[in-house]
């Protein structure tokens, strides 16, 4: 079975999930002879999102199923075959051609596992492969980690403004980027801390718990809103949480109470009352105050309509009794910042005898500059387990050296170096598992709860952090600076 709905929704076959020059660079490398030469590249992303300092990793198992399937079919050739030059002749050659229709991914992908906190820089994903396939992949892995990271991030962000003992549900699809969108983005808001989603068909595949009641068109369809209330509580007498803004909404809370007192009657409970317009924090005041004067002092008070952590942490510090966030546009489409902005970068190639050359790429914006080798992350936590720092060291260098100096960025000369081990003694990890090698999965993929668990924990102990200490080690950043000059 897939792990991702990518499967589902798509062909089987995702060798043409890529851009248009991927396929004329691998070309040219097949054409020189280079197609077959060992590369490492790294995808990353410069800028955390958001304002904040890093971003939590998602979309892993989508990445299993798009390099499971990068095969070009029959239909894929041809389509290929008719591309033309400026001289009308063939673009592509018929051995080149071949070449692809009998290609599957046989390389390395190393990842953290989701839920993972990364820091500009660090490596959400290392291929390592032929320069061909490694090359002909980067526009699929850039636009499935992109969104799925930056969607957790969002999550997570609205997750703690809202509070752990508060509940937080996506209803972003109809606002999403298109199908593949909603669906994607529906998983990663679970993973980054969401509680459910109102997308039926994530909810089936991925086994995310689905909400949802009613609409304003439901209320509109009745003379009266309270007949519409009572019809819904007698449909589903266990899922009677009533929308009541569609008219005067105090009125409409006074008619949810009366539709509550009925339903007691029945034996059943009024779950919520639900807020969708208007000033949040004086109307759910006031509802409470109703609600808990008639007794529903157990009765949840859900609000929407465009919310996210801005404004849920206003509601918040004006005390509005809300406990259910329903959260749609602002994170499904990140409606603040909708990208993330990940590269994917060269980092070393073999030369023709094999050995790892070390490659940089160089920018006038010193941002751009990037990290050569083959690069892993190495995290300290303290006794404890809380965070402490965290290395970009290159394993072609050999193990990271055990006086830990890390430096911020290749611009700073001379670098800031911080020696972690003043703090105390440390645990380390290195976050970048091989969970593909020579094409075929090599580690489990965890679960969507662990994943969430692993996020909300993490996101909580990254975001108590005085200082994010992270950089590169002092033998990454003096290669760094030798590639540098040396150009």
């Amino acid at each position: 079975m897939p792990h991702s709905h990518l499967a589902q929704i798509y062909k089987p076959d995702f060798g043409l999930l890529t851009d248009f020059y991927q396929l004329t660079m691998a070309q040219g490398y097949f054409r020189q002879g280079l197609h077959k030469r060992r590369a490492i590249f790294n995808l990353y992303y410069r800028k955390a999102p958001f304002g904040g300092d890093f971003v939590i990793f998602c979309g892993l198992p989508q990445v299993v199923d798009l390099l499971s399937g990068l095969r070009f079919s029959v239909q894929d050739i041809q389509f290929l075959g008719r591309q033309k030059g400026t001289d009308g002749k063939a673009l592509f050659d018929e051995t080149f051609l071949h070449y692809l229709q009998r290609l599957e991914f046989s390389g390395d992908v190393h990842a953290p596992a989701e839920g993972e906190v990364i820091y500009p820089n660090e490596p959400m994903l290392r291929v390592e492969a032929s320069l061909l396939e490694a090359q002909l992949i980067e526009t699929a892995l850039l636009t499935t980690i992109n969104f799925s990271s930056l969607v957790a991030t969002k999550a997570a962000r609205i997750k703690a403004a809202a509070g752990q003992k508060s509940r937080v549900l996506e209803f972003g699809l109809r606002r999403a980027q298109g199908i593949d969108g909603g669906l994607t983005a529906s998983r990663a808001a679970y993973i980054g801390g969401c509680d459910g989603t109102s997308n039926v068909w994530a909810g089936r595949y991925y086994n995310i718990p689905v909400v949802g009641t009613h609409a304003h068109a439901w209320i509109m369809v009745f003379p009266e809103e309270i007949e519409a209330f009572r019809a819904y509580a007698e449909a589903l007498p266990n899922n009677a949480t009533l929308l009541v803004d569609t008219y005067d909404t105090i009125e409409g809370v006074k008619n949810a109470i009366a539709v509550g007192q009925e339903l007691r009657q029945r034996g059943h409970e009024l779950l919520g009352i639900r807020l969708d317009s208007g000033d949040l924090a004086a109307l759910s005041k006031k509802a409470r105050q109703l609600l808990d004067e008639a007794g529903f002092t157990d009765t949840a008070i859900v609000a929407s309509n465009d919310l996210d952590e801005y404004k849920i942490a206003k509601l918040r510090a004006d005390d509005a009794p809300i406990t259910v966030w329903g959260v749609g546009t602002r994170l499904a489409a990140c409606y603040d910042q909708p990208a993330l902005g990940g590269v994917y970068k060269l980092a070393a190639i073999q030369d023709k005898q094999g050995n790892w050359q070390p490659k940089i790429k160089l920018s006038e914006q010193a941002i751009k500059v990037s990290n050569p080798g083959r690069l892993q992350i190495r995290r300290y936590y303290d006794e404890q387990g809380k965070p402490v720092g965290s290395q970009l060291y290159d394993e072609l260098q050999g193990q990271s050296e055990p006086t830990i100096e890390l430096t911020r960025s290749a611009e700073e000369n001379p670098a800031k170096k911080i020696d972690l081990k003043a703090r105390g003694s440390l645990i380390q990890k290195d976050l970048l598992k091989p969970y593909i090698q020579s094409g075929q999965l090599a580690l489990p993929l965890d679960d969507l709860r662990t994943a969430r668990e692993r996020s909300l924990k993490n996101y909580a102990d990254y975001t108590a952090l005085e200082e994010h200490v992270y950089g590169l080690s002092e033998a990454l950043y003096e290669q760094k600076l030798s590639l540098i000059s040396s150009r």
